[in-house]
């Protein structure tokens, strides 16, 4: 395959969206799915995520489960990704649109960065992706919603930056903490109560590992941990040195430990 060649003024230049609608202008749009079978469309959905800032950058988190309706139908889903070397992305809402977004939103930052030579700034990825969530809207229309939530470390200014979305493509920058999803709410009453300036890496890893658990709690649609399968929430953090995911055994002693705890207060987990 021969690479495109483009005349100066209709250079789609590093936006690779825009690249696509050039070398496929034919790209069939959103389908129209009746209104009688929307309803019945077996569509799987994920559902809670969390952001949170602490001293050396962001946290991110978010439960392993997917539903269809009332059903759980996968207990091992991803919903935290790294969007590039400095941001992450979590997703919630209809699974497969949600997972396609974060695959071409990771293909924008990489080419923007080969074209452009420099890496897009964290407000240029947040902008990028409200766009995607933008472009979605008709499928949102439909019952088919994506609402991420877009995290990352700042550069320039060398702190921790989280943001997040409606349907619409609308973006908003949260100052310490965000969660969406089903659980959303729950989580968030937790991270509120716990919450601190400048946390230390392990406090925020633990905050965020208990507000999943408290959402779980509560949200028939969120996942806890697993310990018959040895299932655990995905959690990573993105600092300076770039985006780390925490490892699944200190999830799974940080979740041993929370239990302990609930125990020994006369809780049942």
């Amino acid at each position: 395959m021969t690479l495109p060649i483009f005349a100066p003024l209709d250079d789609p230049g590093p936006d690779f969206a825009s690249l696509l609608r050039r070398m496929r202008p034919q790209q069939r749009e959103a389908p129209v799915v009746p209104e009688a079978a929307a309803g019945t469309l077996a569509v799987r959905h994920g559902t809670t995520v969390v952001a949170l800032r602490f001293a050396d950058g962001v946290v991110m988190a978010g439960d392993r489960r997917a539903t269809e309706g009332h059903a759980i139908a996968h207990r091992t889903m991803e919903k935290v990704f790294p969007a590039d070397r400095h941001s992450a992305v979590a997703i919630a809402g209809a699974a497969g649109p949600a997972v396609e977004m974060v695959r071409l939103f990771q293909t924008q930052l990489e080419h923007y960065e080969k074209v452009e030579g420099v890496a897009l700034s964290l407000e240029g990825k947040a902008n990028q992706l409200g766009q995607m969530v933008r472009e979605h809207l008709p499928m949102a229309m439909q019952g088919l919603a994506v609402v991420p939530l877009f995290a990352g470390y700042d550069v320039g200014r060398g702190v921790g930056r989280i943001f997040t979305y409606d349907v619409t493509g609308g973006h908003y920058e949260e100052t310490e903490h965000s969660a969406t999803g089903s659980g959303g709410r729950d989580a968030r009453t937790t991270i509120k109560l716990g919450y601190r300036d400048a946390m230390a890496r392990d406090d925020a890893v633990e905050l965020a590992i208990e507000a999943l658990y408290e959402a779980a709690d509560e949200d028939s649609a969120t996942g806890g941990p697993d310990l018959v399968r040895g299932i655990y929430p995905l959690v990573a953090t993105v600092t300076a040195a770039g985006f780390a995911a925490v490892a699944e055994e200190e999830v799974a002693a940080r979740f041993a430990a929370l239990i302990d705890r609930r125990r020994a207060e006369g809780h049942q987990p």
